[in-house]
């Protein structure tokens, strides 16, 4: 019996069910990285290839033989327009301004280099492309609205405090659905053959090969369970962009909005991605720090949702996250300074761990867990089967076996050898612990 709408889904050059794609990525991510014991914050090691990108594209821009990207929102959204060859885009919705307050900020503020400016333009304009490609899907397939979600598991904390960790272990149980990364990069296919997963291959390939030291800090692969950032990119919305540009205007403007139609249209790219699976409803476990700061509006999106709530000591995550920061700044901006970036994600992980507080206070009916760091690290079996345990699912043999196998093969990246201090941004574990007060 045919399912509904599968005539019309594309072919995907991948098996739908992601467990087994998952069980591959991981089986290789630990030799994917450079070791980085020796850099105490590291900004990436491919120097050379950026500067010689950088080079080439200025040669390319004065000689006439490339135009300089442009930023203008205008311009953007026809560049978009063009490539999908939609009108889809001629909504003015939300997303319309946060593109207005992204696009001046990365001019006024960012201090972009060539390839900055370059990736910017890009990642815009696949945002913009994406969002158009989506808009037609639905007129196309309204019964896209209709697909059913089962109720989602929400890993929840800041940045580096052990939430991919979580979100890896809870994606070892094939009762459970995740993210893959190649779906949350490119939600849609581009046209009738699912070409998403090779996409987001080439696109790994590039950013290790200008940035390898970002898989040490983050390994991950194109099926590889992953957060859900590019949901957001689709609004144009959120730290996606917060953490690769010095863009504090949007920053701003973002954390004064009201998300609840970011939260929206999260909620309907979720139906898409499992509509394109053609796969029964699972629960849907979801990770992206951003959610501790939007918590009322993503409570209200997903009112039976489960929430795993992640800590860690708060100097220990702010430094990473400004190490994680600096590496991804420094690719695109010839001048990233480390101080600012302890001051922004310092002020970042407070307000996140404010709202966060406040919003579950307000919901104690929500099923919850609170898990730390240490204690994961101490004995990760003992905690998970708390986790299970609210989840109200058995933690059987063959999951805790897969559990096992990853965190074995985690426990030989390089990432353990991710190295990040305080004082390399200007702050101190004081001042950090007074500002969490």
């Amino acid at each position: 019996m045919r399912r509904r709408g599968s005539a019309t889904r594309p072919n995907s050059t991948g098996p739908k069910d992601g467990f087994d794609g998952y069980a591959a990525a991981m089986a290789t991510l630990a030799f994917t990285a450079p070791d980085l014991s020796s850099q105490p914050h590291p900004a990436p090691v491919g120097t050379r290839r950026r500067r010689l990108a950088n080079r080439l594209l200025e040669q390319a821009w004065a000689s006439g033989a490339a135009s300089v990207p442009s930023l203008d929102p205008a311009h953007l959204v026809a560049a978009a327009t063009a490539r999908v060859r939609s009108d889809a885009l001629e909504d003015a919705g939300p997303w319309r301004t946060n593109l207005d307050v992204l696009a001046a900020a990365l001019e006024a503020e960012a201090g972009l280099s060539a390839l900055g400016r370059t990736i910017a333009h890009g990642q815009i304009v696949a945002a913009l492309a994406d969002r158009a490609r989506l808009s037609a899907l639905w007129r196309r397939h309204p019964e896209i609205a209709e697909q059913p979600l089962a109720a989602p598991i929400i890993v929840l904390g800041q940045m580096r405090s052990g939430t991919t960790r979580m979100q890896r272990l809870l994606a070892c149980d094939p009762r459970l659905a995740h993210t893959r990364l190649f779906e949350s990069l490119n939600p849609v296919p581009t046209g009738a053959i699912d070409d998403r997963r090779l996409r987001a291959i080439l696109g790994l390939g590039l950013a290790r090969l200008l940035n390898p030291s970002f898989a040490a800090i983050h390994p991950t692969g194109a099926s590889a369970p992953d957060e859900e950032a590019g949901f957001h990119s689709i609004s144009l919305y959120g730290a996606t962009f917060e953490a690769q540009w010095r863009v504090p205007a949007f920053a701003r403007h973002c954390e004064a909005l009201e998300p609840s139609p970011v939260y929206a249209e999260f909620r309907r790219l979720m139906q898409t991605v499992a509509w394109l699976r053609g796969a029964p409803a699972r629960p849907w476990v979801l990770k992206l720090p951003q959610m501790m700061q939007d918590l009322p509006a993503v409570l209200a999106t997903f009112p039976d949702a489960r929430l795993v709530c992640l800590h860690r000591d708060a100097t220990a995550t702010v430094a990473s996250s400004a190490s994680l920061v600096l590496n991804q700044m420094a690719l695109q901006c010839d001048a990233p300074d480390p101080h600012w970036i302890g001051r922004e994600w310092l002020h970042k992980a407070v307000l996140r761990h404010g709202r966060a507080a406040a919003a579950r206070a307000a919901a104690a009916h929500v099923p919850q867990v609170e898990v730390h760091f240490s204690d994961m690290n101490r004995d990760w079996r003992g905690e998970m089967r708390r986790v299970y345990a609210m989840l109200g699912l058995p933690l059987t043999a063959a999951v805790e076996r897969r559990m096992a196998a990853y965190v074995a093969r985690a426990a030989r990246a390089p990432l353990h050898h991710h190295r990040y201090s305080l004082d390399a941004f200007g702050l101190t574990e004081a001042g950090v612990n007074a500002a969490f007060a």
